[in-house]
């Protein structure tokens, strides 16, 4: 899971940041193997994701003792999940929420993908995010920086 606008604020720009983090890894993943595959063989298999994203309030706070961790509950974290849950591989699922946010910062390729029954939530129009702002088309393959070890 990955939050943005959390613990500090960051105005509408969270569903951005997000949406651009989200294109990158899909990008990512169409085009790089993992470990385990280039080593197991030489047959070159792209890394499915399901992306889903909600825009909307939670509670954050550090659970435990022995190994504290920071975690996000309520509604807002729950959609997102289901969103994921119902999505599709290599798509990234998106609320209404999220596609207003997205549209007023601009520069956002959305299509609608109809209405989706979500578990406990019900039914919502959801939508696919497939591009934004000064991200390569889908099918370019992404330059990538060779790092020396």
């Amino acid at each position: 899971m990955v939050a943005s606008g959390v613990p500090e604020r960051n105005d509408s720009h969270h569903a951005a940041e997000i949406a651009c983090m989200s294109l990158d890894l899909m990008r990512i993943s169409l085009h790089k193997n993992t470990p385990a595959e280039i080593s197991a063989s030489n047959v070159i298999n792209k890394l499915p994701l399901r992306i889903g994203i909600h825009s909307g309030p939670c509670v954050a706070g550090v659970v435990g003792v022995s190994m504290p961790r920071y975690c996000l509950f309520g509604d807002t974290v729950n959609t997102a999940s289901r969103l994921q849950t119902s999505g599709r591989a290599n798509k990234i699922h998106i609320s209404g929420a999220v596609k207003e946010l997205l549209e007023q910062t601009g520069g956002f390729s959305i299509q609608e993908r109809g209405t989706t029954n979500l578990k406990g939530k019900g039914d919502m129009m959801t939508y696919w995010l497939l591009n934004g702002p000064g991200q390569p088309k889908p099918h370019e393959t992404p330059k990538f920086k060779e790092l020396s070890v």
